[in-house]
């Protein structure tokens, strides 16, 4: 694609990545073929091609935003199933990252836009606030169909039933392996999840301390920035993101960490990007260095001796979270673990497409997410599973919420079958603080 922006426009960095990306496109349209909204809106600017033209004029002649602009960048899932499929090796993730950026600084949304997205700004990455609006949506969820705003009824119907008790193993700590250490590694315990479902990390935890890992909780450690990064809002997502890295390269410097191991897909996508959007800067070399040693525990778990199972007649639907397929490009390892520990694994059909969750795509665009969530689930429940294995939490919630088959995490399954306790999703009960049987580093075996 040939583009005109001045020399003093690629001054910026953001604008000199963009012009990068821009001239990769040759307007193929392969793009189209796996982007969700154009399968469910069959429009053009809702395509990565459309919005890719979109951009290109924003910038090239720094205008200001207009609504038609924003209203098809908006839409986009940030799903990347364009980047599995482009063969040109066009960006989109960077490009339409600045976009947001670009938006967000010079766009003046409505008064309710606005205040929803702050809302969400400084409620979903902070675990105890979330949990707080969640038993607030609670109360307010029989209320649903007299809202008029769809966006606060996807809100309300989010709330899950329970709410899981604080897990204790999400504070900043050390768990000894409970065998021959191979490895110390530090799990992102993230924001979202400590809030919906503290199963996860705490299978995660057993899991890797059975396989012989230290698992070191950071202190300082908290949201990847993931959800304020994709509304555009740079500043609080960086903000985050150097509280990680501070924390994690602490560690670094301290005791030494083989891999900074992330269960939750779309906060490793962010980490392992934490080098490009850090570049140039003060904290350039340690994001590249956690970038470099960041990995989703699928990754994790390859490199460890987990046992085989016996065969089991427990048929696994696997849900190939967008952000570890196309954000991450691991598309074989849940499967392979899973199989390695016994399950029979099945994939649904066009597995390739988002379920629709996407951060706070399901509650900023819920019309569109709730077709794709429905168009999902068939496609699962077509399979005739026993239960469904995702990596994560967004996912799981949003697949969980129209379908009575059990959704799990990937790790809770292999923890169960090298010898954790079953998954409460599949004892029917709601996710809480299932026994953590590891050795803490001067504590006693919890109970």
């Amino acid at each position: 694609m040939q583009t005109t922006f001045t020399e003093d426009q690629l001054k910026d960095p953001g604008t000199a990545r963009a012009n990068e990306i821009l001239r990769a496109c040759v307007h193929c349209g392969f793009c189209t073929a796996t982007c969700p909204t154009y399968q469910v809106l069959g429009d053009e600017l809702d395509s990565p091609r459309g919005r890719i033209y979109l951009i290109k004029d924003m910038l090239e002649n720094e205008r200001v935003p207009d609504e038609k602009t924003v209203k098809h960048i908006d839409r986009c899932l940030s799903c990347l199933a364009c980047m599995t499929t482009c063969p040109s090796g066009v960006h989109y993730m960077h490009l339409v990252d600045h976009a947001r950026d670009y938006i967000e600084k010079h766009y003046d949304r409505p008064w309710h836009d606005r205040a929803l997205r702050w809302a969400l700004a400084r409620i979903l990455p902070y675990p105890m606030r979330f949990r707080m609006a969640l038993l607030l949506a609670r109360i307010g969820k029989p209320l649903a169909p007299l809202i008029p705003d769809a966006r606060l009824r996807a809100m309300l119907a989010m709330a899950p039933k329970h709410v899981p008790p604080v897990s204790r193993n999400d504070d900043p700590q050390s768990f000894a392996p409970r065998t021959e250490k191979k490895m110390r590694v530090a799990l992102m315990t993230g924001c979202a999840q400590k809030a919906l479902n503290t199963d996860i990390n705490d299978a995660t935890i057993r899991l890797l301390t059975r396989l012989g890992c230290e698992v070191v909780v950071a202190e300082g450690a908290g949201c990847c920035g993931a959800l304020t990064h994709h509304m555009g809002k740079t500043q609080e997502s960086h903000a985050s993101a150097a509280a990680n890295i501070g924390a994690w390269t602490a560690e670094l410097d301290g005791q030494g960490l083989d891999a900074i191991v992330i269960n939750t897909s779309g906060c490793g996508t962010t980490v392992k990007d934490y080098g490009h959007m850090f570049r140039g800067g003060p904290l350039a070399d340690d994001a590249a260095r956690v970038s470099a040693i960041a990995m989703d525990v699928s990754e994790l778990l390859m490199k460890l001796d987990l046992p085989e199972g016996p065969a089991s007649d427990m048929t696994v639907a696997y849900h190939a979270a967008c952000s570890l397929q196309h954000g991450q490009q691991i598309k074989t390892y849940p499967k392979e673990l899973l199989k390695r520990a016994g399950f029979a694994v099945v994939e649904p059909a066009d597995s390739h497409l988002c379920c629709g969750s996407a951060g706070t795509y399901n509650l900023m665009q819920p019309e569109i997410s709730a077709k794709l969530k429905d168009r999902k689930i068939r496609t699962i429940e077509a399979k005739k599973p026993d239960v469904i294995a995702a990596g994560n939490i967004g996912c799981m919630m949003q697949i969980g919420s129209g379908t009575n088959l059990p959704i799990v995490h990937t790790v809770e399954l292999l923890d169960w079958a090298t010898g954790g306790p079953k998954p409460t999703a599949m004892k029917g009960e709601a996710p809480g603080p299932a026994p953590v049987p590891v050795l803490r580093q001067n504590a006693k075996l919890s109970p």
